[in-house]
């Protein structure tokens, strides 16, 4: 099962008054475990940064100079999301902008049923909880102690971690070809040990002695009926 743990950083909140896509960063899951590949780009919106933006996110306008447009990269990102569901905080957020961006360029949008959001499924499992990213890691005792600032691929990191502990944690069947793939090694470790030399449990005459004189003192013993 091959899903992809998406992030976006934007110069602000409204995709349809103008505000456009500055980082995007991706992650693969197969199984719900990270593969370790990604897709990560900085893009340039053509347009400045507000400062309360940059404050989130630390990225300027300066810095977006000279990075691709977000035509330049789609390509590469539609090829990395193959046909794969998209695990999102908040996705209608990040499905707003991304459909903006296609709209720009005359593209299909993304259908938001492809999407997981992992914000209503916090808020479904823990009602009436804060279900922020941070109030999440907190919960689960993930470590976000790097996040000083808004980041795409870190908080699609920090998400990814969210997402396996939302539906379930890390199941104990994950790990079963590792052990079964020991199992031979461990069997072979068995096999080398000596046999134990056999004990003796027959009773000698002194304890038959004993257990007779024992049985004298029994009122009708079992072990002396017929």
């Amino acid at each position: 099962m091959r899903e992809i743990v998406l992030d976006t950083e934007t110069t602000g909140l409204d995709a349809r008054g103008g505000d456009r896509i500055i980082e995007i960063g991706c992650l693969e899951l197969i199984n719900r475990a990270v593969t370790g590949e990604s897709f990560h780009h900085y893009i340039n919106p053509e347009r400045e940064v507000p400062a309360e933006a940059e404050a989130i996110h630390g990225i300027s306008t300066v810095h977006l100079a000279g990075k691709p447009l977000f035509g330049e990269i789609v390509a590469e990102m539609e090829a990395f999301f193959g046909d794969a569901r998209l695990v999102i905080h908040n996705a209608s957020f990040d499905l707003g902008f991304l459909n903006a961006e296609f709209e720009r360029l005359g593209h299909p949008p993304i259908d938001t049923a492809r999407a997981i959001d992992t914000l209503q499924m916090a808020r479904r499992k823990f009602p009436g909880a804060p279900a922020s990213l941070d109030a999440l890691c907190k919960h689960f005792g993930i470590d976000n102690s790097a996040r000083t600032h808004h980041g795409a691929l870190l908080d699609a990191a920090l998400l990814a971690d969210v997402y396996v502990e939302l539906v379930g944690g890390r199941q104990a069947g994950l790990n079963l070809a590792e052990t079964a793939a020991a199992e031979p090694a461990t069997i072979a470790a068995r096999s080398t040990r000596q046999p134990r030399s056999p004990r003796s449990h027959t009773a000698n005459a002194n304890e038959l002695a004993a257990h007779d004189a024992f049985i004298e003192t029994l009122k009708k013993p079992v072990w002396r009926r017929n």
